[in-house]
């Protein structure tokens, strides 16, 4: 009975102490990406500024083939459903006030702003981001990167940058074949199942989509692919456990670059809102 006056206590202070440990974690994470941005930045800058620094193309083309040619087919098939599923959920309420065409309005504004990017960079998250941190984490099992580091060899002028290059490009292209693919499904479905004709709905895309539309949404799609890249290697080169590290890598790669994307996002938005841009 003595000891019951202090048990809400210790579990407040257990409590405190379990989110505390969340936080610091969170901020060392958060600090090892940037220090990885800063390192990989300072290795591209000196591939320009010094010749006897060169980042191998030839490892870049590599990385673009497996993390953007190979997601291809992927985004183009979730990128070409999403275009259905905003056609056919539109039209039923916009046809109640009689403006069926415009389901074109609205889906080039919503693709080309949000959700092309949004669903590319999700997508490659999965396909790509995941693969590259269990590639770079198995290495680190493999004492590989000790290796490298062992023959004067920098693991982040050789493995991070090409990768992070990699998924910038790749993220870039896929978010333009996104827009593209969603676009053209809503067309087609509009076209053939809701009756709108084909020079209406592209009269209306054109006179509602404007450039600004297009160039901040490949914007985003550039700094998603920053984002997939720095935290793909950074959990990769942060292995530690084995096998069950390199899982524990993987997952957490996946979670954390979708929280990511989605607050850079959110910033974007909040931004563009504020000067006018929406």
């Amino acid at each position: 009975m003595s000891q019951s006056p202090t048990n809400p206590l210790r579990a407040i202070t257990g409590l405190a102490e379990f989110f505390g440990n969340r936080v610091l974690a969170m901020l060392d994470h958060i600090g090892a990406t940037w220090f990885l941005l800063a390192e990989a930045t300072r290795w591209f800058i000196r591939s320009f500024t010094h010749k006897k620094v060169r980042i191998g193309r030839a490892a870049i083309i590599s990385q673009i083939v497996r993390v953007g040619v190979r997601s291809i087919f992927i985004i183009s098939l979730v990128s070409g459903c999403v275009g259905l599923i905003l056609a056919l959920q539109m039209e039923p309420p916009l046809n109640e006030f009689g403006r069926s065409d415009a389901v074109a309005n609205i889906t080039g504004v919503a693709v080309l702003r949000e959700l092309g990017p949004l669903i590319a960079a999700i997508v490659l998250t999965g396909f790509a981001g995941a693969a590259i941190a269990a590639e770079i984490g198995t290495m680190v099992v493999g004492e590989e990167i000790e290796a490298l580091e062992a023959h004067a060899l920098n693991p982040i002028r050789f493995l991070v940058v090409p990768r992070v290059i990699a998924t910038v490009v790749s993220m870039t292209a896929l978010a333009v074949l996104a827009d593209l693919v969603a676009i053209t499904a809503a067309w087609g479905i509009s076209v053939t199942a809701l009756n709108i004709p084909s020079q209406l709905y592209i009269d209306n895309t054109l006179e509602q989509v404007k450039l600004v539309d297009f160039l901040t949404g490949v914007g985003k799609g550039t700094v998603f692919g920053l984002l997939i890249g720095l935290i793909a290697c950074t959990n990769g080169l942060r292995v530690t456990g084995g096998a069950a590290g390199v899982g524990k890598a993987t997952t957490g790669t996946v979670v954390q670059s979708v929280v990511a994307i989605v607050i850079a996002d959110l910033i974007f938005t909040a931004i563009f809102y504020a000067v006018g841009w929406v």
